[in-house]
């Protein structure tokens, strides 16, 4: 889950929080609560689905269940342990992790935007999404299905208890998340002792399980079972959704912290569980049925229902707001449009909700719910878009290897490429589920892609119209200075992505109103690859005339750009500036399709109606509406 809770940890800074013990420790804990919610869910259903994968044409068998264990233990050791714990998370952008971040640096490290790792970027960023809507319905579905073993009667009720907990869920999104972030961590310490706990009370069942401990047994599963060998590959997979959480969130924790939670407590939490649901199923067959309820004692069965249901709204709650936080990245880096962002907090703002994602998620939840109605069935969905993001997470960690780190290309390919390779293998694992739900996320994906593609293309033509009817700012003051018109007191700021060119507000205040600001500013307001711009390089002020200003207001990927309080910052540059004297000139473009567009019919339809829902600038950047003047214009494309 790339970037998984996103705005849930910010008020903390790694980078201070290391030094001290207390903080350190509060770091490692909240990571607990967060970064792991997905991966700690996982022993739910992840190693039922993977033995009736593995058996699917007879019983369960001893070579079955050792096989799949092996293949379990492995898999979060290469592909959790080894790519991201250990190589990933020294890959930080500034502090900063998960894909967006990661193709941010593998730009960098090229020395130029290219479109190979632009589309990968766009790729982990789509699948992603895909990914958090899945992981609520499945988390939530899976933990509700213990019902059913603490009494049949209650078999009717868990697809309509889903529901309401999911829309529950959502509905408070609304309200911020940092009360019930407190609680995060402590919960999920209490539910990773439980399966620590449940896995020591059954590994005694037979001790001959750890044999599994011998990658022999995966091997040897996989080479000689042929497809159901790669099917089960895929269902193993499930045990490792949730990994890329790891890199996502290191700006929010920091990597030892991370780090010390996953050998400490995740990961031996994991094995232990895992090996007790193998030792249960090799003395008792016939629990594969629920292998993870059947570990608890008859009269702890409800409590453990009641504490898996909280983990997984957790582990959901973390992928929403993650979710969140990506969508911010891509409006910041011109993925996607301006959509309304509602800070939920006056002192972090990386606490922050958008409805029309929160309202799009639940919808995608209820749907994927609906649709197949069991974890079991939604289990052939999860994972390929894992399994996609983390084939893209390793190609862009090669570059960053090779290049930003000056290793040999060798030596980077022998780090990297055996990783890449498995997360392939496990990517063609999962397409073999492809009509059996593995469809549903690509879709999801495909969607998003096309989107994002739509959206710059789109952006891109209407850019280079209006660059044509433009004026040069040089051109204008040169006129201006021949035949000055009437000027008027207060500074007028006019936005613009061009300063090199003369905004059409500019123009349309000079040809309409036939005045012109005693001062007047031409702002341009710049995202950077770096996720935070330091306040000292937030503004950067250029005179151009007596009248005339460029000013440049930088902000990173992950900030939320706030114009009049960047502008104030400028007071240390010595400007002059007073919110109630300024008046900010925006453009409005009407957008209306040409008679022969640069884009298919159906592309230029769908950048217009993106266009359209594009929240308004003002509400963007933050400026008072009482201050802004907009002019329409309109546009073909």
């Amino acid at each position: 889950m790339s970037n998984a809770a996103g705005d849930i940890a910010e008020p903390v800074q790694p980078v201070a929080a290391e030094k001290a013990d207390g903080k350190f420790l509060a770091l490692a804990l909240g990571s607990v609560g967060v970064v792991y919610g997905d991966i700690g869910t996982s022993p739910l259903y992840a190693f039922r689905e993977a033995v009736q994968a593995a058996s699917e044409t007879g019983p369960v068998v001893r070579e079955t269940v050792l096989g799949v264990l092996s293949m379990i233990l492995w898999a979060l050791i290469i592909v959790v342990t080894l790519k991201y714990v250990l190589l990933l998370l020294r890959a930080d952008n500034n502090g900063e992790g998960g894909t967006l971040s990661l193709t941010a640096l593998a730009t960098r490290a090229l020395g130029r935007r290219t479109p190979f790792v632009v589309v990968l970027g766009v790729i982990g960023a789509a699948m992603f999404l895909g990914d958090s809507v899945i992981t609520p319905a499945i988390s939530v579905l899976s933990a509700v299905e213990g019902l059913k073993l603490v009494t049949p009667a209650f078999e009717d009720y868990v697809l309509p208890l889903t529901v309401v907990i999911l829309i529950a869920l959502f509905a408070v999104q609304s309200r911020g998340t940092a009360k019930v972030a407190s609680f995060f961590g402590p919960v999920m310490v209490v539910w990773f002792v439980s399966l620590a706990g449940l896995g020591l009370l059954h590994v005694a069942d037979d001790p001959g399980v750890f044999a599994a401990i011998n990658p022999v047994y995966a091997i040897e599963f996989v080479s000689t079972h042929g497809k159901i060998g790669l099917i089960t590959l895929g269902a193993v997979f499930l045990v490792v959704t949730g990994g890329e959480a790891l890199y996502a969130d290191l700006g929010h924790f920091g990597r030892k912290p991370i780090q010390s939670a996953w050998f400490c407590l995740v990961l031996p939490a994991l094995l232990i569980n895992y090996f007790g649901q193998g030792a249960l199923v090799l003395a008792n067959p016939a629990a594969i049925e629920n292998p993870f309820y059947r570990l608890v004692p008859a009269p702890l069965l409800l409590p453990m229902v009641i504490l898996a249901t909280a983990a997984t709204v957790i582990a959901s709650q973390a992928v929403i707001t993650g979710a969140f936080s990506l969508v911010r990245q891509a409006m910041q880096l011109g993925l996607l449009p301006r959509l309304a962002i509602v800070h939920t907090s006056a002192e972090y703002s990386g606490q922050i909700y958008i409805p029309r994602v929160n309202w799009s998620l639940l919808i995608g939840v209820l749907l994927l719910v609906g649709l197949f109605r069991s974890s079991s069935a939604l289990a052939s969905a999860y994972g390929i878009a894992v399994a996609t993001t983390m084939v893209v997470d390793g190609l862009l960690g090669f570059i960053v290897v090779w290049k930003l780190w000056r290793w040999a290309w060798w030596q980077a390919a022998l780090a990297v490429l055996p990783l890449v390779l498995i997360d392939f293998a496990f990517f063609s694992a999962n397409m073999l589920k492809l009509f059996e739900g593995a469809w549903v996320p690509l879709l999801f994906g495909l969607a998003v892609v096309m989107t994002i593609l739509t959206w710059q293309r789109g952006t891109r033509i209407l850019s280079s119209k209006t660059r044509k009817t433009e004026v040069p700012l040089d051109q204008l003051l040169h006129s201006l200075e021949k035949k000055p018109p009437h000027i008027v007191p207060g500074t007028a700021v006019f936005l613009t992505s061009a300063p090199e060119f003369t905004p059409t507000a500019l123009l349309h205040n000079l040809k309409h109103n036939k005045v012109l600001h005693q001062s007047n500013v031409v702002l341009t307001i710049i995202t950077t690859d770096t996720p935070r711009v330091p306040e000292d390089d937030r503004v950067t002020i250029s005179p151009v005339s007596p009248h005339f200003t460029r000013v440049a207001l930088k902000f990173g990927y992950m900030e939320t750009p706030n114009v009049p309080k960047a502008l104030a910052i400028a007071r240390k540059q010595g400007w002059s500036f007073d919110i109630m004297s300024t008046s900010f000139f925006l453009s409005r473009r009407s957008l209306k399709p040409a008679a022969h567009s640069a884009l298919p019919r159906w592309q230029d339809h769908l950048f217009i109606a993106l266009a359209r829902s594009s929240s308004d600038a003002t509400d963007f950047f933050q400026i008072p509406t009482g201050r802004v003047v907009e002019v329409g214009t309109q546009v073909t494309v």
